[in-house]
């Protein structure tokens, strides 16, 4: 695989997700469009698309289909179920957004040195957090230290937790490998 196209997620209202991607993070409104059948399935499911482009031509995008969403969907998620990371060039240009996005009324809390990268944080329209992040001059040798114990890591983890997972989500659902 080559890289990613684009992420998709579901959205509250299409033109306060345009407001956050377009007019605070200033990304570029790529596409808009809508439809009363879902691709593929043909199914009545009205929505919209949006399709916002990033600097590196690949695309965050967002589904408006209010007869689906479940709105607790849209209420805060933790960060470890669900953020999106956007990279910029280094710290200043990382401190100099976050003043940008507060000016205009938003919140954006940090920096965070999380030592390989520094990072800002808000939440958008739709619940999912948001962080901006600068690699930190350590970021090469930190990513190659890490990369070298990745899997004892995961194999260490995965019998510290197994058998609480197992009690929590059931047997069979740690053991499937996406096959459903």
């Amino acid at each position: 695989m080559n890289n990613i196209h684009h992420a998709a997620y579901g959205c509250r209202d299409a033109e306060q997700t345009r407001w956050f991607y377009e007019d605070v993070l200033e990304l570029e409104l790529a596409a808009a469009f809508h439809s009363d059948q879902a691709p593929g399935t043909e199914e009545e499911t009205p929505f919209m698309h949006l399709f916002f482009k990033m600097g590196d031509g690949n695309f965050i995008a967002f589904f408006d289909a209010p007869e689906i969403t479940d709105n607790d969907w849209l209420n805060r998620k933790h960060s470890f179920m669900m953020h999106i990371a956007f990279e910029v060039d280094n710290e200043e240009s990382m401190l100099a957004w976050q003043k940008r996005i507060n000016a205009k009324g938003k919140s954006c809390l940090g920096p965070v040195d999380h030592g390989f990268v520094k990072s800002v944080y808000m939440y958008d329209p739709n619940g999912i957090q948001v962080e901006i992040t600068c690699k930190t001059n350590r970021y090469a040798e930190l990513m190659e230290l890490e990369k070298q114990t990745s899997r004892a890591n995961i194999a260490e983890w995965s019998e510290m937790k197994r058998s609480y997972k197992e009690e929590k989500f059931g047997v069979a659902e740690i053991a499937k490998r996406g096959n459903q």
